[in-house]
């Protein structure tokens, strides 16, 4: 569930995840009678066969969505979904220039490094028609949490960056490698209302806040009160499988038919059916409520720590994703690179497995499995204590 164990039987608290993709807990049971009856029964068919276990996978999920996000296409990861959203987004809108936020993450692909804006994973190869606006980070950010001052950023790029048409924005709620920054309160309202009069598509990447990690909301956009033209999903869908998925309008996909669209593992049926049964397990142990009840939780005791060691420079999140900004210095926000690394190895030490994140590795990213306790919180927390004391 939310423990490892390495080879001499110690146990560590895995508070990552496997990088957020561990929704459920590891080897959760039901998830895995899914997968291994479903293995028992078919291993693999393409899409060119119809297979119920696809099409009840799709259907479950597309009763998560709002408005008209109905069409599912099954990838193997958040790369591939991301890559079939900017595909589907510059088909739809007949352009060809892409918006993205700097500081995010959206994959590794030559087409999706392009979208992503964080050096340490970009390679020297062709950008195409990309354009990286400001960043709302309300911690590090140049105006704060003012929303439309950033907004107004976005327009200023279309406006002189571009013909004055856009194929799609594309933006994590909160950004995830970047260092779990939460986006200015109103920001996407406001972007996505400029990009569709540009011509284009709003893509709301769920690949780290999807499925009820946030507490508040089921999917990260919500909590801007937003509902996108597409949006892809990952990580957390499959606990571990290789899977990933965009859903979108039926007015969006009509696009992919001028051509073949096919990926030969995407809805393979031991993946669909190990799929459904997280979004099964989900809403069965009511994981949405859990991370909301041990979130708010371990907020309040991380906001303890954050008095009492000026290494912390913010505390931030939503639900069980959570970040922790180290600072050398709170008024100059100085990252902390040598300590964060030091915490990281103590905390190992210790049996807590911490992620890390941000463009100089200072943010510890807290993202466990969605069945983390309060009293895992409070071991995290305690190690966490006692590692900083001894810095």
């Amino acid at each position: 569930m939310q423990y490892l164990y390495d080879e001499n039987g110690k146990r560590y608290l895995d508070a990552f995840a496997g990088i957020v993709t561990v929704s459920c807990g590891h080897c959760h049971p039901e998830v895995l009678d899914a997968i291994i009856e479903q293995s028992k029964l078919l291993q693999h068919a393409t899409t060119i066969y119809l297979h119920h276990a696809i099409a009840d996978f799709a259907e479950a999920l597309a009763s998560k969505m709002p408005g008209n996000l109905k069409v599912v296409y099954f990838v193997n990861s958040g790369t591939e979904a991301n890559e079939l959203a900017m595909l589907m987004a510059r088909l739809y809108s007949g352009h060809l220039n892409m918006i993205a936020l700097r500081n995010a993450y959206h994959g590794g692909s030559s087409n999706t490094i392009g979208l992503t804006a964080l050096n340490t994973w970009k390679y020297p190869i062709p950008q195409g028609e990309i354009h990286h606006v400001m960043n709302p980070n309300p911690y590090r950010g140049a105006f704060g949490s003012d929303a439309k001052r950033y907004a107004e950023d976005v327009q200023d790029h279309i406006d002189h960056g571009t013909s004055g048409k856009v194929a799609g924005f594309i933006a994590e709620t909160i950004q995830g490698v970047g260092g779990t920054v939460e986006l200015a309160p109103g920001y996407l309202k406001l972007v996505y209302d400029i990009v569709r009069k540009a011509g284009g598509v709003c893509i709301a990447d769920e690949v780290q806040t999807g499925f009820g990690r946030t507490g508040s909301h089921y999917w990260g956009f919500q909590t801007q009160g937003v509902t996108p033209d597409i949006v892809t999903m990952a990580k957390g869908i499959g606990n571990g499988l290789p899977l990933g998925a965009v859903v979108t309008t039926p007015e969006i996909a009509s696009v992919m038919a001028q051509k073949i669209q096919f990926n030969t593992y995407g809805g393979n049926p031991v993946c669909s059916a190990g799929g459904h049964a997280v979004l099964k397990v989900i809403e069965k142990e009511q994981r949405q409520k859990h991370c909301a009840e041990v979130g708010s939780h371990l907020f309040g005791r991380l906001r303890d720590l954050e008095k009492r060691y000026d290494i912390i420079g913010d505390v931030r999140g939503r639900g069980l994703m959570v970040g922790i900004e180290l600072v050398t210095d709170r008024k100059e926000k100085t990252p902390a690179k040598a300590e964060t690394g030091v915490l990281f190895e103590k905390l190992k030490d210790l049996g807590v497995l911490v992620g890390k994140g941000g463009i100089h590795g200072n943010v510890f990213r807290i993202k466990p499995p969605m069945c983390f306790s309060k009293d895992d919180a409070d071991f995290l927390v305690d190690a966490l204590d006692y590692s900083l004391s001894k810095l």
